[in-house]
Formats: C-alpha cells, sequence, structure tokens
C-alpha cells in the first residue's frame, strides 16, 4: 500500500493563496446600476449607506436623488439635492435635480430658474433632453404654448423615438393654433405608440379644427 504525499507547509500555503486569489470576488453594491435597473428602493439604500460612509460623495447624493424622485419622494430629494449643493454648488446634475423636485412640487418658477441655469452650463449635457421636456411641461402649464413648441422640439430632437413628448409637442402646437404642425406631431406619436390614447383624441381634435376653418 503506498502511502500518500502531503504537500509541505509552505507548499500547502501558497496554494491557499491561490485558491483564494481565483474565488471571485463578491461584487461591491451598485446604486447606479440598481437604479438603472429600476430597483429603485435598492438603488437608495446603496446610496445612503455610501453617504453615510463618505458625507461628500456626489455621486451617492446624485443617485440617491435620481431614485427618490422615481419614488415620488420629492420633499426628501429636495432636502438631499439641498445638501448635496452645498458640498459642490456647481455641479450641473445637482442643479437638474432642482429643477425635476420643483417641478413635480408645482413650483413653476424656481424649476424654471434651475432648468435654464443646466441649459446655460451644460448644454450638451447627459440629460439636457429630459431639461428641454420639463421646459416645455412648465411653459404648458403657464399658457406659453409657442415657447413649450420651442423646448418640445429640441427635446424630440435629441430624442425622436419618445412617443409621449411627440404627443405633448402637438398638444403645444394645437394651442398655439398650428393645428396642421400639430396634426404632423400627433401623426408622428402614434406612428411611434399606435395605441398612445391622448395622441389619437388630440389627431381627431386637430383635423376637426382644420376642417371647420
Amino acid at each position: 500500500m503506498t502511502r500518500r504525499m502531503l504537500p509541505a507547509p509552505g507548499i500547502a500555503a501558497a496554494l491557499l493563496l491561490l485558491c483564494a486569489a481565483a474565488a471571485p470576488a463578491q461584487a461591491r453594491p451598485d446604486a447606479l446600476a440598481e437604479f438603472r435597473l429600476g430597483n429603485l428602493e435598492r438603488a437608495v439604500e446603496i446610496s445612503m449607506g455610501e453617504i453615510g460612509a463618505n458625507g461628500r460623495g456626489m455621486d451617492a447624493y446624485v443617485v440617491l436623488c435620481w431614485a427618490l424622485i422615481g419614488l415620488g419622494r420629492h420633499e426628501e430629494a429636495l432636502r438631499f439635492a439641498n445638501t448635496a449643493r452645498a458640498i459642490n454648488r456647481h455641479d450641473p446634475r445637482v442643479i437638474e435635480i432642482l429643477g425635476e423636485v420643483y417641478f413635480f412640487l408645482g413650483n413653476n418658477a424656481q424649476a424654471l430658474r434651475y432648468f435654464q441655469h443646466y441649459v446655460t452650463i451644460s448644454p450638451e449635457g447627459g440629460r439636457i433632453h429630459l431639461v428641454y421636456y420639463f421646459l416645455g411641461e412648465i411653459f404648458i402649464r403657464t399658457g406659453m404654448f409657442r415657447h413649450a413648441d420651442i423646448a418640445l422640439t429640441t427635446a424630440v430632437h435629441k430624442r425622436p423615438g419618445n412617443a409621449e413628448w411627440w404627443a405633448r409637442l402637438a398638444f403645444a402646437r394645437e394651442n398655439a393654433g398650428d393645428l396642421l404642425q400639430a396634426v404632423a406631431a400627433y401623426e408622428r406619436a402614434l406612428a411611434l405608440n399606435p395605441r398612445l390614447a391622448d395622441a389619437r383624441r388630440g389627431l381627431d381634435r386637430a383635423r376637426r379644427a382644420l376642417a371647420g376653418r
């Protein structure tokens, strides 16, 4: 019977180290990845942990605020956005977030102020398409339909596949009295999403108004 040879202690230790190195490392929680997957509560949880560890990490504040807005927790988002702005008042992401928060809180004047500031400092920023959409909605709210047309035209130029935005552009044009262009925008919205009921009603309404001229 042959005796089984055991590795020398030094060799055994080296083998253990090699096995540990080969084992997959535990992935670090990623708040932004969770946000993009739609796991908003998890994104909030991870971001809060990051802020607890480093209270000046701007990325954590940004993702936290985006997730809170997505959850409809706008007052909380406002509080954390203001904290982030006190750390870095020039971060365009935070300025855009403040515009969104004030928009959802119904404060058109403050929302307009922050969105216009974002356009000035970050005209090619990653959320510029959203900023122009929100500007269009503010102008619709305040009855400035030609301004809304300009803003929403820019939004759909940057994101041409968004059917809802085409429908809102059509609505702004309809209310500005530009019925031919409204019909064209409603038709574009329905080409992208034939089930969009608001666009279907708007198209019928705009065509009736044209026929009655």
